[in-house]
């Protein structure tokens, strides 16, 4: 439910509401691709910052208050009255992501063994599945009420839900199985999945390691092409494929739907093929998708793209999750997820504003998802260049994969 407020509501709502948004605040498409970038700058800021703090203090706190923080940020969005305050919002709407989503991914390596590790990062990225399906059935029935303020509406709506979530995760996340007097999942009771004891943190171990910088380049190309799909895959509907907002709105629900079960499967892959294996299958799907959307002019190969993506949308976050444990172990996972995202986030923050741009160049997103494409197909070449992962519980301390 975290992933559901701090990505599926904060990132994800804004697919939805972009039609209208942009409308009513006359903005083209850079523009709008601008208010996506600045979302993702903010994230890109406490992504890195959010990890470290949750590795030194209590990740649940960090967690509660970034997911706070973007709750109050949607409600701001919602009063936004031109681009550079709907940006300054969107920013901050960015900002507390970063320092929810990645602090509670990272908490899964301490509450799961490596061997259980995927299979639970899997079901914690499923809220951004639930989210698709709620946005895709809301929006369309708010702006149906409300008409050209419905975007507002959005927002306030988006923004409360995520300001309770916020309160729950407070009451009910726990900082490591020790709290409840536990062992992880999947974990023996003498303790050997807990990584190395002690007070001290080694920073080096995460900041100057080529395998934490080689999976950061990984993950960035899933930042950039992803985020190009996403942005836009209402717009490109509606202007590109002849589809109204509610049709494009169910085709985002059926997506959601799709997806809801793909973080749990690929983790579950990831931990029987490994990390590497499971990468390179993800990333070719992903540019099979994003090619069909870009060349597709009817509904079937609009659906069948929206399926395919579906069918992997959120592994690669899950995989890069479980990873970061299995190479760091528990208690350095939330820096090493957080600097990974980092430079994810910038592939991240700098794809919409340039597939806006070249949409207004060229009249179309044609070229910009034909772009998402081939950036995933360089994903799964890097992908291919990881050093296989071991799936295996590891008692010793120095990096694994």
């Amino acid at each position: 439910m975290v992933v559901f407020g701090s990505l599926g509501l904060a990132r994800f709502g804004y697919t939805m509401v972009l039609p209208p948004m942009q409308a009513g605040l006359g903005l083209d498409n850079t523009q709008t691709g601008g208010l996506a970038t600045a979302n993702l700058v903010g994230y890109l800021i406490l992504a890195l910052a959010g990890g470290a703090a949750a590795a030194r203090y209590s990740p649940r706190s960090v967690i509660s208050a970034g997911l706070a923080l973007a709750g109050i940020a949607m409600l701001l969005t919602g009063f936004a009255n031109g681009f550079t305050e709907a940006a300054l919002w969107r920013a901050l709407t960015g900002i507390g992501s970063g320092a929810s989503n990645v602090p509670v991914m990272a908490l899964v390596a301490s509450w799961f063994a490596t061997g259980r590790r995927g299979l639970a990062s899997g079901i914690a990225v499923s809220g951004s599945s639930l989210a698709l399906i709620f946005v895709g059935w809301l929006v369309p029935r708010i702006l149906g009420i409300y008409d050209d303020s419905g975007w507002r509406a959005c927002w306030f709506i988006f923004g409360g839900v995520t300001l309770l979530l916020a309160a729950g995760s407070f009451l009910f996340l726990r900082n490591r199985p020790s709290d409840k007097g536990l062992y992880p999942v999947g974990a023996g009771t003498d303790g050997a999945e807990n990584g190395p004891a002690g007070n001290a943190l080694e920073w080096g171990r995460v900041y100057l390691s080529g395998a934490v910088w080689h999976l950061g380049l990984v993950y960035a190309a899933f930042g950039f092409s992803y985020i190009i799909f996403m942005t836009f895959f209402t717009k490109h509907l509606i202007a590109g494929g002849g589809y109204s907002q509610e049709a494009a709105g169910n085709l985002f629900m059926i997506m959601g739907w799709v997806s809801v079960l793909c973080g749990l499967l690929w983790g579950a892959v990831s931990d029987v093929i490994g990390r590497r294996k499971a990468l390179i299958l993800v990333y070719l799907i992903h540019a099979a998708a994003f090619g069909l959307f870009a060349i597709s002019t009817t509904p079937i190969g609009f659906i069948l793209s929206a399926v395919l993506f579906g069918l992997t949308a959120w592994s690669i976050p899950a995989i890069m999750a479980a990873t970061c444990g299995d190479v760091l172990g528990p208690r350095l996972a939330p820096a090493a997820l957080g600097f990974v995202t980092l430079i994810y986030g910038i592939g991240q923050a700098v794809a919409p504003s340039i597939a806006g741009a070249m949409a207004d160049s060229t009249g179309s997103f044609l070229s910009a998802l034909l772009l998402a494409a081939g950036v995933a197909l360089l994903g799964a070449a890097g992908s291919f260049l990881l050093r296989p992962a071991s799936t295996q519980p590891v008692r010793m301390t120095t990096p694994q994969y």
